[in-house]
């Protein structure tokens, strides 16, 4: 029985899988499409799984990773420091649980931990603490003890979240919404669409290390050769207080996000029309976004070989980057449902168009 929705975020969220260390959400996306396709693997370990079928190869993909850590070093007295695998801001790191996953799999858990406030100055506590300043404690009393559990320099290292149900129906916390939501989607769609009449080769994908630079997404690319690619992803929501609801373009239970534009990557116009076309046509709830920062595996996969045409359609997800996140529901199964119907219409003659310049 395949896990859908709330049950399939729940497994994928909960996974650990920091940039170079994805395996436990390969394995995931591996069993959920296991009759689906042929699978393969680029050399960096991201995944394809490829549907059979003719016409234009058409890419769906999502990032593996999510934020996290390594052991960068092991103080006599058994206490961690931490170098960072992708982007921190420090005032969330504080007092939270993050676990050590061994090379023989077992997972310790600690807090992350620094000079208590009751002994910094009043300038030291007016400042963003830096996390060569916080260390993580696992309660042991030295290293030699560490060592003995099997923990080592060079452990990766997650955070602790438990996928939690909210009080609105729905709505859910949960660590690693970026990019859990898009691998789920991935695997969703991917499902319909392996039982779907369609002209074209769709390349499921999960790819690595895009929180340290969108490197797996450069090795997939060149690995896969995809004519046009469509990359689900879990994107910062702009709805909370501070921001101007007016210009919000991120806004929870208001459907996917079309993104037409961030840093990283200008998205194929074309595709961008065939998306929106393909929302409206299939009444799908959706909102259009021009980023002024940021970044997603369109960056590198649009570069891909002679140009890959890509579009990113994002589920808003408040307080990425931490602990704890949230999503509602209806925004995946607008991904999702989005996904698969683009996909669908992109046939030969449609991916001709997208790159018509002359």
């Amino acid at each position: 029985m395949k896990l859908k929705g709330e049950k399939l975020l729940r497994r994928l969220t909960e996974a650990h899988a920091v940039p170079g260390f994805e395996g436990e959400v390969r394995e995931i996306f591996r069993e959920e499409l296991a009759g689906a396709g042929k699978f393969s693997a680029d050399r960096n370990g991201s995944v394809l799984c490829e549907l059979p079928g003719k016409g234009p190869r058409v890419l769906l993909a999502g990032h593996m990773d999510e934020v996290g850590f390594r052991v960068q070093s092991i103080t006599a007295a058994g206490f961690l420091q931490l170098v960072p695998l992708g982007g921190w801001w420090t005032h969330v790191l504080l007092a939270q649980r993050l676990q050590v996953k061994t090379a023989a799999g077992r997972k310790i858990i600690g807090v992350v931990s620094s000079k208590p406030p009751h002994f910094l100055t009043e300038e030291e506590r007016k400042m963003v603490m830096p996390l060569a300043s916080m260390f993580l404690d696992l309660g042991a009393a030295s290293a030699e003890e560490v060592a003995k559990w099997g923990v080592k320099v060079g452990d990766p290292v997650a955070p602790v979240t438990d996928f939690t149900p909210m009080e609105r129906k729905g709505r859910y916390l949960a660590k690693a919404f970026d990019n859990r939501v898009g691998m789920g989607g991935v695997i969703e769609a991917g499902q319909k669409l392996a039982a779907a009449k369609r002209a074209n080769t769709v390349l499921l994908a999960g790819t690595v290390q895009e929180e340290v630079g969108l490197r797996g997404a450069q090795t997939l690319a060149a690995m896969a050769k995809p004519d046009v690619a469509v990359i689900l992803e879990g994107t910062p929501a702009d709805d909370t207080p501070g921001f101007n609801l007016e210009t919000s373009q991120g806004i929870m239970g208001r459907g996917v996000q079309i993104r037409l534009h961030d840093p990283g990557a200008i998205m194929n116009p074309k595709l961008v029309e065939l998306a929106v076309a393909t929302a409206e046509k299939e009444k799908i709830p959706y909102q259009l976004a021009v980023r002024t920062g940021g970044g997603t595996d369109a960056g590198r996969v649009h570069l891909a070989g002679e140009g890959v045409p890509c579009v990113v359609l994002g589920v808003p997800a408040r307080y990425i980057h931490s602990h704890q996140s949230m999503i509602d529901i209806g925004d995946y199964e607008s991904t999702v449902k989005l996904a698969a119907a683009l996909v669908k219409r992109l046939t030969a003659a449609e991916v001709k168009k997208l790159t018509s310049y002359l």
